[in-house]
């Protein structure tokens, strides 16, 4: 079926797939960017501002906030004014927030463009996902969905490392000019992106209701909220751990671009593997290395660890949450939107909840507890993926 409709799925694929991937890849490059830009800045923002470390992770956790708060929103806008064009709204929104974020005078008015700028982007990789599902079929669709963490991974890598880069040598105001220069100019491009095929929508509210009574949706919702405070919400520290060191923003954003890195050429690994190893090994394996990727740091904080960490993080991610991500576009297929949308909220809420958990301790400078309780949190997570998927896949075998 189609995203959010009775629209039977199209048995092959569009005869511009490629072209229609590459602009998807670029929406899901930006938003990954911005999103992860703010990381690396932590401690810059603050000497600049005057404020404390803790204060401006708190304008990080309000952006996530905002960013996981507005994935139904998106999603329900998506199935009424069409894919494309709600992620030219979020793009004319994004370019908007950024200049304010460029001129920002203080730490309240930056949280405000921040907090705008994550409801904003909010649209953008959920409907690139959402289109995926709209426009690919179920058997090869993770391999559009691996293109486009692909594409994720590019934009926290450059992120993490031009981020630093651009702060030491310009200033960290010009970071926030390059995401809204590059959402002006996606704006432009995607008036080439065709709208998927999408039945008149239904009243507003039915495709929340649909998730709402799938069981099998909140065990996927759930996986992904624990996902996210304990890979999304401790990843925002390791640039400042790195710089708590005595690096420079610049060395610290090298070191956490590791896991972008390794999450953009994991991620060809995996594609290569959809259909030919079943989704819970996947998710097997991202989850064993899951936990593994916070034992470093949580014995020793170093360059060496952290870098390590940020290694194992990026290939974790590239099986783990790729599968998920999968899963929550095939778990309620009448409501594709909806389920997509919620996986993305409950997703960067967790993100959000593990990022204010974790800045007192980042703020006294316990990065080694902070990865302790990461590596804590991480383990029964990847068994509960696990068992959970196999479930599924059992049940669904005998339908």
């Amino acid at each position: 079926m189609s995203a959010t409709s009775g629209v039977p799925a199209r048995p092959d694929l569009p005869d511009d797939a490629p072209a229609r991937v590459r602009l998807l890849q670029a929406a899901a490059l930006t938003s990954t960017f911005d999103r992860f830009a703010l990381a690396p800045l932590l401690i810059e923002i603050g000497r600049d501002l005057g404020v404390s470390l803790a204060a401006v992770a708190a304008v990080a956790s309000g952006y996530y906030l905002a960013y996981g708060l507005m994935q139904p929103l998106w999603g329900l806008l998506s199935d009424r004014l069409g894919r494309v064009r709600v992620m030219r709204v979020a793009l004319a929104g994004t370019a908007l927030a950024a200049v304010v974020s460029v001129v920002a005078p203080t730490l309240a008015v930056l949280a405000v463009s921040r907090v705008v700028a994550g409801a904003m982007v909010a649209a953008l990789i959920p409907t690139t996902l959402v289109y995926v599902g709209d426009t690919w079929p179920v058997a090869v669709r993770q391999r559009p969905l691996s293109d486009l963490l692909a594409a994720s991974s590019l934009g926290t890598a450059a992120a993490t490392v031009g981020a630093g880069v651009v702060a030491e040598l310009v200033g960290w105001r010009a970071v926030f000019g390059l995401t809204g220069v590059a959402a002006a100019v996606l704006w432009v491009a995607l008036r080439r992106l065709p709208e998927p095929e999408r039945a008149p929508p239904g009243a507003l509210l039915a495709p929340l209701g649909l998730v709402a009574r799938s069981g099998w949706a909140w065990v996927v919702l759930g996986l992904a909220f624990v996902e996210g405070a304990v890979a999304l919400g401790t990843l925002t520290f390791l640039a400042p751990a790195v710089q708590g060191l005595g690096w420079s923003p610049g060395v610290a954003g090298l070191v956490a671009a590791a896991y972008g890195i390794a999450a953009l050429l994991t991620s060809r690994l995996v594609r290569r593997l959809v259909g030919r190893v079943s989704p819970v090994v996947l998710a097997a394996v991202g989850g064993g290395v899951l936990a593994v990727a916070w034992v470093p740091p949580a014995v020793s904080v170093g360059v060496a660890t952290i870098l390590a960490s940020g290694l194992l993080l990026g290939v974790a991610w590239a099986f783990l949450h790729t599968t998920l991500q999968t899963w929550a576009t095939e778990v309620v297929p009448r409501a594709r939107a909806a389920a997509v949308s919620l996986f993305a909220a409950v997703l960067f809420l967790g993100s959000s909840v593990g990022t204010a958990l974790a800045a007192p301790l980042a703020d006294a400078g316990d990065y080694p507890t902070l990865f302790g309780v990461a590596l804590t949190a991480a383990v029964p997570l990847a068994a509960a993926a696990v068992l959970a998927r196999a479930r599924y896949a059992r049940a669904h075998r005998r339908r």
